[in-house]
């Protein structure tokens, strides 16, 4: 047994860190983390804080800010509402609020676990077929879903803007001052800048430099982190143009 050897056995046997440790580690140290966690892969705490934190937001914007209030300023921020009568908008709004309630508590719950399923299984796809990876699915997602923590600060910001700001100028599109979308008038502003700026979000950013770190690391750092970041810029640019293209069409 060689050395190199002798060390992965050694770092088997180690006991992995604790959720606490890892979530703050995250943040400080994301390359030692995920060392961890690829080496003790565990999905279910952050994924469970994900969810935690993704209902929270959806109950403060229900109660703070109230679904026909979000159907309304959607609307009007959008150009819709200035298109109909008195009694046409306030049946959309209605109507809206009605289905619009029910899917965010539903997307509230179940949004972030598909999501990472997805992002999963592309990460999957990019180290096992692209890069011939052997990494395992609970690896990948366990990576994927601390990689995402740092959306609870965007979540955080989201909840104190409803909680204290102007209901009136709620933006569903950009709830919190993460992209530069947040910052535009939506009345003013062209739908498909509006489109461009919101898609420039610093937690995307944040969390795909964070991806690319800990899939690197399931891979045995046999694929380098900027790879595996391009690839999925590349994915997330792709969005942004068909984001942008719907805009256009709008």
């Amino acid at each position: 047994m060689n050395h190199t050897d002798a060390l992965t056995d050694t770092q088997e046997g180690m006991p992995s860190k604790p959720f606490l440790s890892r979530l703050i580690g995250i943040f400080i140290e994301p390359g030692e983390t995920f060392d961890d966690i690829a080496r003790k892969p565990d999905f279910i705490a952050p994924l469970i804080l994900l969810i935690l934190v993704s209902m929270a937001v959806v109950e403060t914007m229900l109660m703070k800010i109230g679904m026909e209030r979000v159907i309304l300023n959607t609307l009007t921020q959008s150009g819709q509402a200035a298109k109909m009568d008195p009694a046409q908008l306030s049946q959309a709004i209605h109507t809206g609020a009605a289905i619009a309630g029910v899917f965010a508590q539903v997307s509230g719950v179940l949004g972030v676990p598909i999501f990472m399923l997805i992002v999963a299984g592309l990460g999957l796809v990019v180290l096992n077929g692209l890069f011939g990876a052997k990494a395992r699915f609970k690896e990948v997602f366990s990576v994927t879903c601390y990689s995402y923590l740092p959306s609870i600060v965007g979540s955080v910001m989201a909840v104190a803007i409803m909680l204290f700001g102007d209901p009136a100028n709620f933006n569903p599109a950009s709830p919190a001052p993460t992209n530069l979308g947040f910052f535009l008038n939506p009345l003013t502003t062209s739908h498909v800048t509006l489109a461009l700026a919101s898609s420039l979000d610093i937690i995307i950013l944040w969390f795909l430099i964070l991806l690319a770190i800990g899939l690197s690391r399931v891979a045995g750092n046999k694929v380098k982190s900027s790879s595996i970041f391009m690839i999925f810029a590349g994915v997330w640019m792709l969005l942004i143009i068909v984001k942008v293209g719907y805009a256009l069409l709008v």
